[in-house]
């Protein structure tokens, strides 16, 4: 798991009766909504003509808080780890109940850093358009998971625990950062991504990371070349979004495909968007489309029409 650097709905037919043109707007808004919902809904962006806070960047600047300590744990060599975050907020913003992302590095669960690339691209570009975002890091193991060994469950276990921690950081600092407690997203690339997901799908089980006493759940997850691993969805619980190409060598495209039918199954809401022919995580050459279809499947998905403003 080593890092790398519209469809439009069918237009109804027209009515033979006229209809006032504020009824046929609103109507036409509604329309739209219930296709997002039933659909794919990280293809259809909101149609509010703006500027839209979550969906665009109304800010231009972000005031970057670095090495912030959310938590400690021990490591698989028995030493006690201090686990420290980024946060990202947009300068200037005056709403005290913004929405917020979890952003989890890759690097096979035994080396990256909460400063990828890919993952301080994301978490600028989300914070211009009003969101909290925080970058973390977390457990690492000398030799991760490039086989899968005791070792490398482990330290997927200790991802997962380390990040749903940082979760109850955000709740716990609700005020601080001003932040919406029930519009928080977890994100990631490869190793990242398989976390997000776990935490996801596994908030029965969270650990002793830090911040005791608030909730561990999110209201969605986007994977980047991830899949479900130790977690299986149940009903109820979050929805998510992956991207994922087909000729992934590292996290196999059947993997991915095996997650969105565990949550069918489940009947919980999954989307999966696939790149024919691309390897793992083509950051670069699909950069837009990530981000296009990652903020608009979190405006839905976190209800942020109605998110304050």
């Amino acid at each position: 798991m080593p890092d790398q650097p519209a469809l439009a709905p069918t237009a109804a037919p027209p009515s033979r009766r006229r209809t006032p043109r504020r009824w046929s707007v609103v109507a036409l808004v509604a329309v739209l909504a219930l296709v997002a919902a039933a659909c794919e809904i990280q293809l259809y962006p909101p149609t509010d003509p703006g500027p839209l806070r979550y969906r665009d960047e109304i800010f231009a600047g972000v005031t970057t808080t670095a090495n912030v300590t959310y938590g400690s744990a021990v490591s698989q060599a028995g030493v006690t780890q201090s686990l420290a975050l980024d946060v990202y907020r947009p300068t200037g913003d005056t709403v005290t109940g913004r929405a917020a992302i979890v952003w989890v590095h890759g690097g096979s669960f035994r080396s990256g850093t909460r400063t990828s690339p890919e993952i301080v691209d994301q978490a600028t570009t989300m914070a211009k358009r009003g969101y909290v975002n925080v970058s973390i890091s977390y457990r690492l193991s000398p030799n991760g998971c490039v086989t899968i060994t005791p070792e490398c469950v482990n330290a997927i276990i200790d991802a997962k625990e380390d990040a749903q921690a940082a979760v109850r950081f955000l709740r716990k600092n609700a005020a601080l950062y001003g932040i919406d407690t029930d519009r928080i997203a977890i994100a990631g690339t490869s190793a990242g991504a398989i976390t997000a997901l776990n935490v996801a799908y596994g908030s029965d089980q969270v650990g002793e990371s830090g911040n005791p006493g608030f909730a561990s759940t999110v209201r969605a997850a986007v994977s980047l070349s991830g899949a479900k691993i130790l977690t299986n969805a149940d009903p109820g619980e979050p929805s998510v979004l992956l991207f994922h190409g087909t000729n992934d060598s590292l996290v196999p495209y059947s993997s991915a495909v095996a997650t969105v039918e565990a949550a069918d199954a489940a009947g919980t809401p999954a989307y999966l968007t696939t790149w024919e022919g691309a390897g793992h995580v083509p950051y670069v050459a699909h950069r837009d489309e990530i981000i296009d279809q990652t903020t608009n499947y979190l405006f839905w998905t976190l209800d942020l029409g109605n998110a304050a403003t």
